[in-house]
C-alpha cells in the first residue's frame, strides 16, 4: 500500500481524507493544515494524525494530496517533488501558466507523476458514453451552481468553467485556434458568470457556459456529431445516446424515419446507456494509485491539467 498524506483539511480536504482511509490501495498517514485550529478540531473529531508542516508530513509519505487553496498548489507540489514524492493535485493544477509548466518540468526532472483533480473525467455519465463521442463537431454545457462563498477568490472560469473545458479537450483531437467570451461580476470581485466559444482547428466549435449565482444547479454537456448526438447529465447521472442510419427498405410501423430534400432516409433510435455509480473522487484517486504502483500514465496528467488551465486563462483574457 501507498503511504499518503493530505496538505489541506478543508471541506474537500476532509472528503480526501475520508475516502483514503477507506481505500485499499493507501495506507492514510494523516495530513496537514496551516490553521491549527482546524487540524486540531478534525484531528479530534476524525482522528486522522496531524502534522506540524508541510515538509514533516512529506517526509513520511510516499503520495502527496494536495486539496489546498489555489493559490499555494505550486509551493506545495514543488515540495513534494524534490523529495521525490507522487502528487496528487486539485484543479485548478496552479494559479498561473507558468506554475503549471514548472510543476511538469520538476516532475520529468525527478522522475515522479502527477494527476490533476479532474473529477468529471470519473463521472458514470461520462465514462459510460465517452467511447461513443468521436469527432464531434459542435459541443454545448451549462454548468450553474447556487451561491456559495467558497471558490470565489477566483473567477467563475477557473472555479467551474474548467471542469468543461477538460472534458471538452479529452474528446475533441485538436488544437484550439480561437476563443470568444464574456464574463460578468454579480456579488464577487472576480467574475461570477462566464459564456466562451472554444473554436478548434478542425472545425469543432465549443459553447460553455458557467455560473455560480444560479437559482438551481446544472451540469449538462451535449456533443453533436456525424449521424449522433449525445447528452450528458452530470449532476443527475444520466446519458442519453441519439443515432441515425440508413433507413431500412420496409420500416416498421413504430420505426422513426426522416428524409431529407434530396429523398436520403434516415432512422432515429435511441440508446440509454446504462450508468454504474461510483464515488468519482475516490475512482480517480485510486486510478493513480494504479498508474503509480504500475508505472502508467495517469488519466488527468499534469499536462492535461497546465492545458486545461492555458485554456481557461485564455478564457478570461478574452473577456
Amino acid at each position: 500500500m501507498l503511504k499518503v498524506g493530505v496538505l489541506g483539511a478543508g471541506h474537500l480536504g476532509k472528503i480526501h481524507l475520508k475516502l483514503l482511509q477507506q481505500s485499499s490501495k493507501y495506507q492514510l498517514v494523516g495530513f496537514y493544515d496551516p490553521s491549527e485550529e482546524n487540524a486540531k478540531k478534525v484531528s479530534k473529531e476524525f482522528g486522522y494524525t496531524s502534522y506540524n508542516s508541510i515538509d514533516e508530513l512529506i517526509d513520511a509519505v510516499d503520495v502527496v494530496d494536495i486539496v489546498t487553496p489555489t493559490l499555494s498548489h505550486f509551493e506545495c507540489a514543488k515540495n513534494a517533488i524534490v523529495k521525490g514524492r507522487h502528487i496528487f493535485i486539485e484543479k485548478p493544477i496552479a494559479k498561473t501558466i507558468l506554475e503549471a509548466e514548472a510543476i511538469k518540468t520538476l516532475a520529468s526532472q525527478y522522475h515522479v507523476k502527477g494527476q490533476v483533480g479532474h473529477v468529471e473525467r470519473f463521472n458514470p455519465a461520462f465514462t459510460a458514453v465517452k467511447d461513443m463521442i468521436d469527432n464531434p463537431m459542435f459541443i454545448e454545457t451549462h454548468r450553474l451552481a447556487e451561491f456559495n462563498p467558497r471558490g470565489t477568490d477566483v473567477p467563475v472560469v477557473l472555479d467551474l468553467m474548467i471542469h468543461d473545458i477538460d472534458i471538452i479537450l479529452s474528446v475533441v483531437k485538436s488544437k484550439v485556434k480561437n476563443i470568444h467570451a464574456s464574463g460578468i461580476s454579480v456579488i464577487s470581485e472576480t467574475p461570477d458568470i462566464a459564456n466562451a466559444r472554444i473554436e478548434f482547428e478542425n472545425g469543432c466549435v465549443a459553447n460553455l457556459t458557467s455560473s455560480r449565482i444560479s437559482m438551481k444547479n446544472m451540469r449538462k454537456t451535449r456533443f453533436f456529431q456525424k449521424d449522433a448526438y449525445i447528452s450528458v447529465d452530470l449532476l443527475e447521472k444520466k446519458a442519453e445516446v441519439v443515432k441515425m442510419k440508413d433507413a431500412p427498405e420496409n420500416p416498421g410501423d413504430f420505426d422513426m424515419i426522416l428524409q431529407n430534400d434530396e429523398g436520403v432516409k434516415k432512422q432515429i433510435y435511441f440508446d440509454n446507456p446504462q450508468i454504474t455509480n461510483n464515488n468519482a473522487i475516490l475512482d480517480e484517486l485510486e486510478t493513480f494509485a494504479d498508474a503509480i504502483n504500475n508505472d502508467t500514465t495517469p488519466i488527468v496528467t499534469l499536462n492535461n491539467g497546465a492545458e486545461a488551465l492555458r485554456i481557461a486563462q485564455w478564457v478570461i483574457d478574452s473577456f
